[in-house]
């Protein structure tokens, strides 16, 4: 159940992707509007899920996942009847409520640390680590072929039916009878000010191309994310009980794989940005594959199929090497791989063996991540730190897709023209030398380290003593 309710989750976020110029001409709006059901997840999701992760670790992981499943199908229900009936403001609010299910990753961890015997909890913890990326990928495979045979709605149907079938599901599975949550409440000044930098910075990254960069909209939503940050630091120092305490994020435990997040989630979703882009380009302009939106969800097929598969692979690796020889692995294998796109994309055969390859590289990278981050705190901090390590996830890939982006672009010859070739081989090169930066991140010996395994279930997820 747990599986299944991160995949909804995962799969809600991306399944818009590959359809938005649909949903544009659906619900009568620009391509820039189309846009924000895309943003609108992004943005509601980065303000629940750490205020999520803190409430599971007080009053229970369980009640937190069952909210966020009930909200996710509130949400696709609403999305899908409102693009029926053409309004895109019904459509974008149904993306918000959609987005509030974000929560349901950090609790998922924490239900599992609190439920899961031993032996199980290091293959567990990979799968539902590996699930960010297969939801996504997923998403973005069945979306074209799914618009093409029933129209955006069903999209919306779609993810509704895992988000149905797990709240049935955790509906039947009973609290853990573990000890008493810990004592104290919901810092709701520190979560306002997290709230307000994320929204700022996503809202900034997300909207920089279609505003302009140097435009007074980004400078000041830039600005106010910088402010935001700097003043919930200063709220979090002072405060009893912080939403998350700042020593334990960026201390020598945490602060290594939390920025290996960051940078692998940059070089992951700028592959993934990229890819549709190139095999949909014409080939009158001598490259690209012409390919329509249904044939670039196949094509994406074994990538998916890859980042499944390696989350008991990560799992092995982590139990005989440790989960950061994992990541590295990860990172390193996802570097040669998006290396080898920018270089070697003239055939269908080579690109369909990198997307299996570039899959298979971030499924053992995203399935160490949660090995790494649950072994390295307490028990009773694993929903807050989870959803703050998933919100990294979520920065870097909107970094990632705005970089991918942007290389692009800058390639065309004049203004309006389509980009060079040249620019795809430069920005597959540039994600695959950010992958490599992730696994230099975990190179120095004890940089990424679990705490002392002082349970059963710590030697199992840590690197031993």
């Amino acid at each position: 159940m747990l599986l299944l309710a991160a995949f909804g989750v995962a799969l809600a976020q991306t399944i818009v992707l590959a359809a938005l110029t649909v949903f544009a001409r659906e619900l009568d709006v620009a391509a820039t509007g189309a846009t924000w059901l895309l943003t609108a997840f992004m943005l509601a999701s980065a303000v629940a899920t750490p205020v999520a992760g803190r409430l599971g670790d007080l009053f229970g992981h369980r009640r937190v996942i069952v909210t966020g499943l009930a909200l996710l199908l509130a949400g696709s229900v609403v999305a899908a009847v409102s693009t029926q009936l053409g309004s895109y403001g019904g459509t974008v609010a149904g993306r918000v409520l959609q987005g509030l299910s974000g929560g349901v990753f950090p609790c998922a961890f924490g239900l599992a640390r609190q439920s899961v015997p031993a032996e199980w909890l290091g293959g567990v913890v990979a799968a539902l680590s590996a699930m960010f990326g297969v939801g996504g990928a997923l998403g973005m495979v069945v979306a074209g072929p799914l618009v093409d045979v029933a129209g955006p709605a069903a999209l919306f149907w779609l993810v509704a039916t895992p988000a149905l079938l797990a709240l049935a599901g955790m509906a039947r599975v009973p609290s853990p009878s573990a000890s008493a949550p810990p004592a104290g409440r919901v810092d709701l000044a520190g979560a306002a000010l997290l709230a307000g930098a994320l929204v700022a910075l996503l809202l900034a990254i997300s909207q920089g191309r279609a505003w302009g960069w140097s435009s007074p909209g980004i400078i000041a939503l830039f600005v106010t994310a910088v402010a935001l940050t700097a003043a919930f630091g200063f709220v979090e120092r002072r405060v009893a009980a912080p939403l998350i305490d700042l020593r334990l994020l960026i201390g020598p435990r945490l602060l290594t794989v939390n920025i290996a997040t960051l940078v692998v989630g940059v070089g992951m979703f700028a592959a993934v940005t990229l890819l549709p882009l190139f095999v949909q380009t014409p080939t009158a302009l001598g490259y690209g594959f012409g390919y329509s939106p249904a044939q670039t969800g196949l094509l994406m097929a074994p990538m998916a199929v890859c980042m499944l598969l390696a989350a008991p692979l990560a799992a092995r690796v982590s139990s005989a090497l440790g989960a950061r020889a994992a990541f590295r692995a990860g990172a390193v294998l996802a570097a040669i791989t998006v290396g080898g796109l920018g270089l070697l994309h003239e055939h269908i055969a080579e690109v369909l063996l990198w997307c299996a390859l570039l899959g298979l590289a971030y499924g053992l990278a995203f399935a160490s991540l949660g090995g790494l981050v649950v072994g390295a705190v307490a028990q009773e901090q694993t929903g807050v730190v989870t959803g703050i390590n998933t919100i990294l996830r979520t920065v870097g890939g909107a970094l990632g897709s705005v970089l991918a982006a942007v290389i692009v672009a800058s390639s065309a010859t004049a203004p309006g023209r389509p980009p060079e070739e040249s620019g795809y081989t430069t920005a597959f090169v540039v994600a695959g030398a950010i992958a490599l930066c992730a696994a230099a991140v975990t190179a120095t010996r004890g940089a990424v380290t679990a705490r002392p395994a002082s349970t059963a279930v710590d030697a199992e997820l840590g690197e031993g003593r």
